[in-house]
C-alpha cells in the first residue's frame, strides 16, 4: 500500500489519497486525538508521500513515530516541506510545526541527536536519509525534499546499529519480528 498524505485535490493513481476533506479516498484529520494512532496497521505501508503536509501536523515527534510505525522495513517516507531557512515556513497560518534539514537529525539512524535525545523526546523511530535537496523558490520560500527509509531490525536482517532505549516491538511485513527500538536505532558508542 502507498499513501499520499495531505493530498488536497492532487490525487495520485495507485495511492490511498488522504486529506481532511474530499476528494480524498480517505477523509481523516491526522491532528485529531481520536486518530492519534494513524489508521493503518504496523508495517503495512510501502511508501508515504507527504507533500506540504507535515508542517500542518501539530507534533513532529508523533508524525515521525507514526510514519515509521506504519511503514514496512525499508519503506519510504518522501517529504516536501517549507523550511525555516526561508519565509515559507512562516507564511501560512495553518503551519503549526517548523522544519529544516537539521530537524531530521533527531530521527536519523546512527545520528547522535537521535541516540542521545530519543528517550527524552519520545522518539521511537529511525530512518536512513536516501536522498535530499533544498530549493529556493520565489518570495524566498525554501523547500526541502527529503526521502527517508524506515530502519527496522528484523529476525532475518540484523540492525546496522545497536543500543538505545527499548520501546517498540511487533510484526513486520515480509516475515521476521521487529525486536525492539534499540535494535533499530542504535548508538554512537
Amino acid at each position: 500500500m502507498k499513501l499520499n498524505l495531505g493530498c488536497s485535490d492532487a490525487l495520485l493513481p495507485g495511492y490511498v489519497n488522504v486529506d481532511i476533506s474530499p476528494p480524498a479516498d480517505v477523509i481523516a484529520d491526522l491532528n485529531e486525538r481520536w486518530l492519534w494512532r494513524w489508521l493503518w496497521a504496523d508495517s503495512s505501508v510501502d511508501e508515504i508521500r507527504a507533500s506540504h503536509i507535515i508542517e500542518h501536523l501539530r507534533s513532529p515527534v508523533h508524525t515521525m513515530n507514526e510514519a515509521w510505525r506504519v511503514l514496512r522495513p525499508g519503506g519510504r517516507f518522501i517529504i516536501d516541506v517549507p523550511t525555516t531557512d526561508g519565509r515559507g515556513a512562516w507564511q501560512d497560518p495553518g503551519h503549526v510545526s517548523f522544519w529544516n534539514r537539521n530537524s531530521f537529525f533527531y530521527y536519523e539512524a546512527g545520528n547522535v541527536h537521535l541516540t542521545r535525545f530519543a528517550p527524552a523526546n519520545g522518539v521511537r523511530c529511525a530512518f536512513r536519509v536516501v536522498a535530499e535537496h533544498e530549493e529556493m523558490y520565489a518570495n524566498q520560500v525554501s523547500i526541502l525534499h527529503i526521502e527517508l527509509e524506515a530502519v527496522k531490525c528484523t529476525e532475518s536482517q540484523p540492525s546496522p546499529v545497536s543500543g538505545a532505549p527499548k520501546e517498540i516491538s511487533g510484526a513486520t511485513a515480509g516475515g521476521g519480528a521487529v525486536r525492539d527500538f534499540a535494535d533499530a536505532v542504535g548508538s554512537q558508542e
